[in-house]
């Protein structure tokens, strides 16, 4: 599963590609490198109005899962939305776009490692979103040294992989929006109607740009 994105185009272009009319983000630097639990931009609807914003990157882990456990990371990638836990957060007020440039999938080697691979839609990286989703003012303990926080969070949806990712891992790909009339379908159709866009891209829509490093170049 995608634990690993960049995300470098410039925030004055996020906004205008996801039309966004309102920027509460603060100044977004380049983000080479987003880990699970991260801070990074998304693109929401909230009170009626598309918005750049930021939120941790990791939706509520359900109930079940945490037994056991005394904090709660988060979960970065969710595929079964006909799970309950999932479906309160599948209508438009929970619709969130997350913009990225290129994404990594670890490769299993021979010798055991797992380096990751980098994959855009072209060497140039052009901007896309993958379909997200979001909650707000989610109270919860994260990492046991902070405590109790209340966060804004999100998540992105997968599906099963393409022939360029599913080369490198078989089981997952993150769910892609990458022309405008894909972007409104997601943040405005009905769930019935949005959810259909939960399918591969085409094979041969991605490309591997970089492979070993953290960070996409």
């Amino acid at each position: 599963m995608c634990n690993l994105y960049s995300i470098t185009s410039s925030q004055s272009y996020v906004r205008e590609l996801a039309r966004a009319l309102r920027d509460i983000s603060g100044n977004q630097p380049p983000l080479p490198g987003v880990f699970p639990d991260y801070v990074a931009p998304i693109a929401r609807n909230n009170g009626g109005t598309r918005e750049l914003a930021t939120a941790r990157w990791g939706m509520p882990t359900p109930q079940f899962a945490l037994k056991g456990r005394n904090s709660d990371g988060g979960i970065t990638n969710v595929r079964n939305v006909k799970s309950p836990h999932w479906r309160r957060w599948l209508g438009v007020e929970s619709r969130c776009l997350v913009p990225f440039n290129s994404f990594s999938e670890n490769e299993v080697l021979a010798d055991g490692s797992r380096p990751p691979v980098w994959f855009a839609l072209s060497e140039e990286r052009p901007l896309a979103f993958f379909a997200g989703i979001w909650t707000p003012q989610w109270k919860s303990v994260r990492k046991v040294k902070e405590g109790e926080t209340t966060n804004d969070l999100f998540a992105f949806l997968t599906t099963e992989p393409n022939r360029e990712v599913g080369a490198v891992h078989p089981k997952a790909m993150p769910v892609i929006l990458t022309t405008p009339a894909e972007i409104e379908i997601w943040m405005t159709a009905p769930a019935e109607e949005a959810l259909k866009l939960q399918r591969p891209l085409p094979d041969g829509a991605l490309q591997i740009v970089a492979r070993g490093q953290k960070k996409d170049p």
